[in-house]
């Protein structure tokens, strides 16, 4: 199980000092970089983030764009040219850079016409992402033809017949996409009936599988009852926690999250899927990660104090077991940071926003040394969003305004 993560041996808490006493002991002792990072003033400490940001933002766009020839095989957000777009528009939230807005509005452009029927309909894998972030840029740039054009053809977009519920390819998928466009665009760009109507056809069939069982809703992906954020639970009913649902619907909801805490790990991990007995992984995807990220919103909107609590447990997993060898939002150790500054903005807990600075620092000081002596995995595809580099420039950026932070397509 070790072999998947690198042991925790950060400080539970350091101090920070003034720029002069941190810069003596760099000086001092070279060896100590890691812990001089963490010394440092936040203030300054955001200042490295911001400039790694940048430094990598350069790097993607490069490897995915430019040297891709500005054109587009792979459109989605997970691994493909959307998921360098999503990071040019936080660069340009973080900025101000008009430039890389612009940058922006050309890559989804591209995305537009690789992603013409295409049948998957989510934000981070179909053609709801491309719409939604095309909209939200155009919005930006003031262009309202643009944005009329991609509002159009978002709602052109229709479920398929058998479409799953969850997050990565199904409706889940496609409803967060709504609530994205509502968010940046303005309550009721997509009405709430539209959205509502999907909501009672997952929960729906969500009874059915459950088949009156010990979980009150369950969900199937390839005839697998996953319990993590991309393929099962806790991404389904991260995403109906935003829907208008009646009080019978909330109570299928909590439920559920009741279920899955009930039934999770001793060590405070979760199962990747119903009766899973296998305590290994510790992923945004399956596993204790993405549960913390669902229950924390969950304590937000149900204002029940066990759903926190349960949170704050499964983040004391993610703090002993997440420093993965990889460092990707996924499955990687720059999604996992994305807890503590969930619980940060949620709690105000500045040990919340520690640790947060600790994973990212451990990323900023030793992520290039350790892919380059292939110790840590950069991703099959190296500069995408959710696997690679460009994931962990968006944990930068995140780390300048913590309080502004979201984890990627699953946090509004």
């Amino acid at each position: 199980m070790a072999d998947r993560y690198f042991p925790n041996d950060l400080p539970d808490f350091v101090q920070e000092t003034d720029e002069a006493t941190a810069a003596t002991a760099a000086t001092a002792d070279d060896s100590s970089s890691l812990l001089n990072l963490l010394s440092l003033p936040y203030l300054k400490t955001a200042e490295q983030f911001l400039r790694a940001a940048l430094d990598l933002k350069e790097k993607v766009v490069r490897e995915t764009w430019v040297r891709a020839g500005r054109r587009v095989k792979d459109f989605t957000l997970y691994t493909g040219a959307l998921g360098t777009a999503f990071l040019l528009m936080k660069s340009y939230q973080v900025t101000g850079n008009s430039g890389d807005l612009t940058l922006c509005n050309e890559i989804v452009k591209a995305c537009d016409s690789a992603s013409q029927g295409s049948r998957c309909v989510t934000f981070i894998c179909g053609r709801a992402g491309v719409c939604a972030l095309g909209a939200v840029a155009a919005k930006h740039s003031g262009d309202e033809a643009l944005l009329n054009y991609y509002l159009k053809s978002f709602q052109e977009i229709n479920l398929p017949p058998g479409v799953p519920n969850e997050l990565l390819y199904g409706r889940s998928g496609y409803l967060w996409a709504c609530s994205f466009l509502n968010k940046h665009i303005g309550d009721g760009t997509i009405p709430s009936t539209h959205m509502i109507k999907i909501a009672k056809e997952i929960i729906t069939d969500g009874i059915k599988l459950s088949n009156k069982g010990t979980c009150p809703l369950m969900y199937e992906w390839h005839e697998t009852k996953y319990w993590g954020a991309a393929h099962g639970l806790a991404g389904i009913m991260h995403v109906l926690m935003d829907m208008d649902l009646n009080p019978e619907e909330q109570d299928y909801v909590k439920g559920t999250l009741h279920h899955m805490i009930q039934n999770r790990f001793p060590s405070g991990n979760y199962p990747s899927s119903e009766g899973k007995d296998t305590d290994r992984l510790v992923h945004w995807c399956h596993g204790a990660p993405g549960l913390a990220l669902t229950l924390n919103k969950a304590a937000l909107v149900f204002q029940e104090e066990q759903f926190l609590q349960a949170a704050i447990d499964a983040a004391e997993v993610v703090w002993n077991r997440g420093l993965l060898k990889r460092v990707g939002i996924c499955h990687g150790v720059s999604g996992n940071a994305h807890v503590f500054l969930s619980l940060y903005r949620s709690t105000g807990n500045f040990e919340c926003l520690y640790r947060a600075k600790a994973f990212a620092c451990f990323l900023l000081d030793k992520a290039n040394q350790l892919i380059a002596e292939r110790k840590m995995h950069s991703g099959d595809r190296p500069y995408s969003l959710f696997e690679g580099q460009a994931g962990m420039a968006y944990l930068f950026f995140n780390m300048v305004k913590p309080s502004e932070s979201q984890f990627p397509a699953y946090e509004l």
